[in-house]
């Protein structure tokens, strides 16, 4: 008997991207699964959109006031009526076997918990592109999302992420953190005795952030919430986890090395890095443009992320301050 699935969308206006994604929804090869749409007190009406698909798909719409993506999957969790929950972000396009091969891969790959990689659509504009390569580059942190080959223990995360429904009741859902509510939920499955695994024929395309400035925000919170899970989940901590602060510091040094000291041997390790990633992403993406703009991405990404889990890192650990007090705006109360 194939296992029943119900998907899961939270979502916070972004009406076109909806669009997107319910239309590739449209075309799987296996159609027996139940879409379950939680508005998160959008502003716009996203009424109209999910009428062009009713005839089409088996969809339920539901609208509340905004509490976040993690309490509003929570929300939608509770009226799937399938033993199998998969969440997947509003800003995503899967492909039409995308269905069939959860279901194939749930019945081989016994486990609690899955999830999937994200990848650049050849549809996305070069700077989505760009930034899709540093957020799945094994030249970044984001390695751990490109490939199980990365990790050693698979952590699922919300834009493409399977549960099976009765674990996630017996763990309660999300958390009430607003940022890193997925790998907290990972750990926390992981700290209850279940298992989780990569199915490598399910990833999807991620669209992201569409500049630099939104991109730099968004994983800036991400290193802030880094620190955080630590404190949540001390048995799963990795040095790793402080690499982009130790990029960003040493790239600091290297430069009042130079200013101070005429020399430039850490600057020209800097200079090693740049031109590795350059011709990786040239390799991987078969576009000078893309390659050019990712070295950007990349090191907006060592540095926003690394700033923000130093940040969080000294605040909680310094000055002792409590995660809540600390980033307010990161948890939801409700």
């Amino acid at each position: 008997m194939k296992p029943t699935i119900s998907i899961i969308v939270a979502i916070f206006n972004r009406k076109d991207e909806l669009f997107e994604l319910l239309n590739s929804l449209v075309i799987q090869t296996d159609k027996d699964f139940e879409i379950i749409i939680v508005d998160d007190g959008s502003l716009v009406d996203l009424r109209p959109t999910i009428g062009n698909f009713e005839s089409f798909l088996n969809i339920r719409y539901f609208r509340k006031d905004n509490s976040g993506p993690g309490l509003s999957r929570n929300f939608g969790a509770r009226r799937a009526e399938n033993e199998w929950l998969v969440f997947v972000d509003s800003d995503v396009i899967v492909e039409e076997n995308y269905v069939e091969n959860i279901k194939k891969d749930i019945i081989s790959i016994p486990c609690d918990a899955f999830g999937g990689a994200d990848k650049a659509h050849k549809g996305f504009n070069l700077m989505q592109k760009a930034i899709s390569y540093s957020m799945t580059s094994v030249f970044t942190t984001g390695g751990i999302r490109g490939s199980k080959k990365a990790v050693s223990k698979f952590q699922p995360r919300s834009f493409n992420m399977g549960v099976k429904k009765e674990v996630f009741e017996k763990v309660g859902g999300f958390s009430e953190m607003r940022i890193g509510e997925d790998p907290d939920l990972s750990m926390t499955l992981w700290e209850n005795g279940y298992t989780t695994a990569f199915f490598d024929d399910i990833a999807v395309y991620h669209k992201r952030r569409v500049d630099f400035g939104k991109f730099s925000k968004q994983v800036y919170q991400f290193g802030c919430a880094r620190p955080i899970l630590n404190q949540r989940h001390p048995n799963y901590v990795k040095i790793s986890f402080a690499f982009p602060t130790l990029f960003l510091l040493g790239y600091i040094i290297g430069f009042l090395e130079y200013f101070t000291m005429g020399k430039g041997v850490i600057l020209a390790f800097y200079g090693l890095y740049t031109f590795m990633v350059l011709f990786h992403a040239m390799f991987v993406t078969k576009n000078i443009s893309i390659a050019g703009m990712a070295v950007i991405s990349t090191y907006i990404q060592m540095f926003s992320y690394g700033y923000g889990f130093l940040k969080s890192w000294v605040l909680l650990n310094v000055f002792r301050m409590k995660p809540e007090e600390a980033f307010p705006k990161h948890f939801h109360k409700g």
